[in-house]
């Protein structure tokens, strides 16, 4: 045997990998906090603010916030009041409009779909 073939070394998946690929996986139906998130985010960028300057306003660690509005965080009511009122609106303001998206989503879904379906391609 070589030396050359002796550096070479061996792979071994860890997941077997599939013979033809099948149908890709069902996109998951869209969490609250995926939502609640983008909308958090989608009011903060249209009046042209920064993440830290709402943070710093709604006295939020940045790097939370932005967890929070990415659906890493699942917010309590009060972190997602003081992110609400940072952005002059009310709680039930974020709520609402959450609820809309999630309504829409629900709308748009080809019947029997998962609304994750209509989250991924929106």
């Amino acid at each position: 045997m070589s030396s050359h073939a002796q550096n070479r070394a061996r792979v071994i998946p860890l997941r077997p990998v599939p013979a033809t690929p099948g149908p890709a996986p069902a996109p998951r139906e869209p969490l609250w906090r995926d939502v609640v998130g983008d909308v958090l985010r989608r009011e903060r960028l249209a009046q042209g603010r920064t993440l830290k300057d709402v943070a710093e306003d709604a006295r939020i660690s940045m790097p939370y916030l932005s967890e929070v509005e990415r659906g890493l965080k699942e917010a309590s009511s009060e972190v997602l009041a003081a992110a609400a009122r940072s952005l002059g609106l009310g709680l039930t303001d974020v709520l609402s409009l959450a609820q809309q998206e999630l309504a829409r989503y629900s709308r748009t879904a080809p019947a029997g779909a998962p609304m994750g379906a209509v989250l991924l391609a929106a």
